[in-house]
């Protein structure tokens, strides 16, 4: 399985970004999907997923701003950005995984990440 994210880059405060991820070997229609953060030596942090319900689930500081959407016939996960603040600066990953419950995940599989930089 591999995982490749794009669409990172660097934005003003208010700005948006639409980070994609491209798999192979792994059907993002099925299982749980999500796009993750993680800063240099700090926990990594869910951003959006999509468990194995169907169910979507956006951490808070990003509700309303931030979409995550799938396309199943191009088998791609994206992210659109929207309002975005410097405190969204961070690396960003695509992960997807085993659906453990209707509601848990069992993240299996991660790319490399993109880079997000806001500047005020």
């Amino acid at each position: 399985v591999q995982l490749v994210e794009s669409g990172g880059g660097s934005v003003q405060s208010g700005g948006s970004l639409r980070l994609s991820c491209a798999a192979s070997g792994y059907m993002f229609s099925s299982g749980c999907v999500g796009w993750w953060r993680q800063a240099q030596g700090k926990e990594r942090l869910y951003v959006a997923i999509i468990r194995g319900d169907g169910g979507i689930l956006y951490r808070d500081s990003v509700k309303g701003r931030f979409t995550i959407s799938r396309d199943n016939v191009e088998n791609t996960l994206s992210l659109q950005m929207n309002t975005l603040k410097p405190d969204d600066t961070d690396q960003y990953y695509c992960a997807a995984g085993t659906a453990v419950s209707a509601t848990g995940c069992q993240w299996q599989h991660w790319g490399r990440g993109t880079q997000v930089t806001v500047s005020s």
